[in-house]
């Protein structure tokens, strides 16, 4: 049975870095769940420089200070408030829940390219806030622009109170730009670029589709341009994929294996097809050879679910960036829809059931997945 505790931020060691001088501008927020510690992460204006164009129009840049506490010692499966402030205000307060660590039935909540067309990213977050999930995965563009700042400030503003109660976990897609405001707003494991954790007997991994941030010189001539991409990131990806290898070996007794990146591996768009199918022969048959019964992207902004050997391949994409057609039916095609819209994922100890919904409250459709022998 899940208990309650009372968290208080009283101790010394914790009060110099609660107290901040300016009220919370992002947060707070939930990072690094587990079984027995999380993070609580906050940031606060500290200064607004200026940039001036030439014709004298005057942009205000916002710099923050990020803040994170790590506790630990906490009791697996209970629910704890806290209060990062303690200022008598309700502003820094939260409520946390730890990870069980038995196999007992959760849900959670996928969506992706929440980017823009805010008053959407609103609707979908609310639908998602009635669902009660214990966490959230964004499968990539949670931005449009990754590199600037109002951006991130949008974001925040529209999950704010989703964030403070629920952990957050999100997948660097191609709009991040693989910005330091990324890795200073998240706190993940690993390296932050991929990574995964478990809850209960259910493995969640986290893949890198964009690798790494640069430009193209412009003395590369075209007729090696092709060459000068493929090699700037073989070494990376090639990497990630001994990684993954090694990650799904280890976890090999897990019931449910979920595994998320931004890019598709079945792609619905004419223009996006060919590179999909280059993404499916680089990662060759690592999921089924491994049992993956569900590989969740973003990117193709609409829903999609292809299946091909048992892995169901889900294109999730619907959270506030403008539709895409879908303009294949793919051999592996079972479903589409272009439309708002999230997953709310049941798991149970037997089997687990993704209720893809729309952004209307309507059922799209209901996935069922055993679990793994």
């Amino acid at each position: 049975m899940q208990k309650l505790v009372f968290l208080s931020f009283l101790l010394s060691s914790l009060i110099s870095v609660a107290q901040v001088k300016d009220k919370i501008a992002f947060g707070p927020y939930i990072q690094q769940m587990g079984t027995k510690d999380a993070t609580i992460c906050w940031s606060t204006l500290e200064s607004a420089p200026t940039i001036t164009d030439k014709d004298g129009n005057v942009k205000t840049i916002g710099e923050y200070k990020h803040h994170k506490i790590h506790l630990g010692n906490l009791e697996p499966n209970t629910e704890y408030q806290y209060d990062v402030l303690n200022d008598g205000s309700d502003e820094g307060k939260g409520t946390l829940t730890t990870y069980p660590d038995e196999i007992i039935p959760f849900n959670f909540a996928v969506t992706g390219d929440s980017r823009n067309r805010h008053d959407v990213h609103a609707k979908i977050v609310a639908r998602i806030m009635e669902t009660n999930p214990r966490f959230i995965i964004n499968s990539g563009d949670l931005v449009a622009n990754g590199r600037s700042i109002s951006d991130w400030e949008a974001f925040f503003g529209v999950n704010k109170e989703l964030m403070r109660n629920t952990p957050y976990y999100p997948v660097l897609g191609n709009h991040e730009k693989d910005s330091p405001y990324y890795y200073d707003l998240f706190d993940l494991p690993n390296n932050e670029k991929y990574y995964y954790f478990t809850v209960g007997d259910a493995l969640f991994i986290v893949l890198d589709s964009e690798g790494k941030q640069i430009s193209e010189p412009d003395f590369i001539s075209e007729k090696n341009s092709d060459d000068f991409w493929k090699n700037a990131f073989s070494e990376y990806f090639n990497t990630q994929k001994k990684w993954l290898e090694n990650v799904l070996e280890l976890n090999k007794e897990a019931g449910f294996v979920f595994i998320f990146q931004h890019k598709p591996l079945y792609s619905a768009m004419k223009n996006r097809k060919a590179e999909a199918e280059q993404t499916r022969k680089f990662w060759g048959d690592i999921f089924e050879r491994h049992k993956v019964q569900v590989f969740l992207n973003g990117h193709d902004h609409h829903y999609h679910r292809a299946t091909k050997n048992g892995v169901h391949y889900i294109t999730s994409a619907g959270a506030g960036a403008p539709l895409y057609d879908i303009e294949l039916t793919l051999p592996e095609t079972q479903k589409s829809s272009k439309i708002e819209h999230f997953v709310n994922v049941q798991i149970n100890k037997k089997n687990a059931f993704l209720y893809v919904t729309d952004i209307n409250g309507n059922e799209i459709e209901t996935v069922e997945i055993k679990r793994r022998k």
